[in-house]
């Protein structure tokens, strides 16, 4: 499992011209699955991400959490995190989990999050138009 994760201070996500999700300020996420992922892996990675101190204190240092600060979770899928474009300039795909197992641990992954925060998300399988403020620009890829 792959997440990129960035600090934002406003997200959305838009599915033939409809908002399907939005936040605003907190962590617009990137999720993508490989084959071999399991829940065990996504409840690792869901309490790393709620728990993630990338926001700041009172003394300007990162130190507090998308929970600490009040914020919410936009959860993306992206399956072409899984792109490996080392042989030649064409990535493959192989090693992204199956559309119909991605789903239910994405799913999954999204109800562990929103057991611990407020969690929007995108439309799985369907083209997405995602835009975001970066505050920072602070961007962090977990995996496991």
């Amino acid at each position: 499992m792959k997440l990129v994760v960035q600090r934002v201070t406003r997200a959305s996500v838009t599915v033939e011209r409809e908002v399907v999700g939005k936040i605003e300020k907190g962590l617009m996420v990137l999720l993508g699955i490989g084959e071999n992922d399991t829940e065990e892996i996504a409840d690792f990675l869901v309490n790393k991400l709620v728990n993630l101190r990338i926001f700041e204190d009172e003394n300007e240092k990162m130190n507090l959490s998308v929970k600490d600060v009040g914020g919410k979770v936009l959860i993306v899928s992206q399956f072409t995190l899984y792109g490996d474009a080392s042989h030649g300039n064409r990535p493959s795909f192989t090693t992204a989990a199956k559309p119909e197992f991605a789903d239910k641990l994405y799913e999954y992954f999204c109800k562990k999050c929103e057991e611990k925060v407020p969690v929007q998300k995108g439309k799985f399988r369907h083209h997405m138009d995602v835009e975001l403020v970066n505050d920072g620009p602070v961007t962090i890829i977990l995996e496991k």
